[in-house]
């Protein structure tokens, strides 16, 4: 993967053009996002300073639990206080909790273990506003900074406090990415007019499928499988999609899914094939995406 210099030759990384679909990261299941104004370093486990903040994400990374460091955009305040969410995306009992520590030595006190199982690790009370994730992680990649930056401060215009500035989310060739939680869905290549509509349609709970990378924590044929089923239906509720079951076939670089969606069960085969690399492989960790080979709505005649 490239480091420090992004992507600035491979505009096509950054257009659209190349699909993102089924790309979300799959690990990214449980979340810990703690405050931190900066510098960043290139990965968060190497924070060195303040030490209660880098030892709760080098926890939080033991335990299983995706750490996140935040900041507002703009002027950004001297910490502590420090804003802290625990947020849990997999399933459909998605959750968050959110709390302001006045001691970063009370991090030290989160249940991580319970949060990587879907419990409330005791940060504080559940709440019920999103939280929008815009990487601006630049020191991992300039791409994130270059296009993250100025996204995050248009966002935050528009939706004030749930928008924080993070660090790496996955997929940087995708840049700028934006992440809605606590459902944990993914959106890459976003300029202005996409992010405000993937964050409005959030907001009253539906995803968009353009840009649309996927839902973090779950496999990427999974993803996949969704994001057709919900093209073809135009079903786009968050909560619409109650459970798809994947399964590869055997031989070949396809996956078999079923997937419920409302009071309709869908059959679809998805094939993971290689996309192109306009700016050579080490522009991004991942290079596949998926193309459906049949989608079938179960006892009904094919669809496609």
């Amino acid at each position: 993967m490239t480091r420090g210099n992004g992507c600035e030759h491979c505009p096509g990384s950054h257009g659209g053009e190349r699909p993102c679909l089924a790309s979300a990261t799959e690990k990214a299941g449980a979340w810990l996002l703690v405050e931190h104004p900066g510098p960043w370093p290139e990965r968060v486990e190497d924070l060195a300073r303040p030490a209660p903040v880098a030892e709760a994400v080098r926890a939080a990374k033991r335990a299983g639990v995706r750490p996140q460091l935040i900041r507002r955009s703009g002027r950004r305040r001297a910490t502590p206080p420090l804003q802290v969410y625990a947020a849990y995306s997999r399933g459909n009992e998605v959750w968050a909790e959110a709390r302001e520590l006045t001691d970063p030595a009370e991090l030290a006190s989160l249940d991580l273990d319970a949060l990587a199982a879907g419990r409330s690790p005791g940060l504080g009370e559940r709440t019920t506003e999103p939280v929008f994730l815009v990487c601006t992680h630049g020191r991992r990649n300039a791409c994130c900074a270059r296009t993250g930056a100025p996204l995050a401060r248009t966002l935050a215009t528009s939706f004030g406090g749930l928008v924080w500035e993070t660090t790496h989310v996955g997929g940087d060739r995708f840049a700028a990415n934006l992440v809605c939680l606590p459902h944990g869905f993914c959106y890459g290549n976003l300029g202005e007019t996409e992010a405000l509509a993937a964050a409005d349609a959030y907001l009253r709970g539906e995803v968009v499928l353009d840009r649309l990378r996927g839902r973090a924590g779950t496999p990427e044929p999974e993803q996949a499988a969704e994001h057709f089923v919900r093209a073809h239906a135009g079903r786009l509720g968050l909560a619409d999609v109650t459970a798809v079951s994947v399964r590869a076939v055997a031989g070949t670089s396809s996956y078999e899914a079923v997937v419920h969606l409302g009071e309709s069960r869908y059959h679809i085969v998805v094939e993971a094939v290689q996309q192109s690399a306009p700016c050579g492989p080490d522009c991004g960790e991942n290079l596949k995406t998926y193309v459906v080979r049949e989608l079938t709505l179960l006892n009904e005649a094919a669809l496609v």
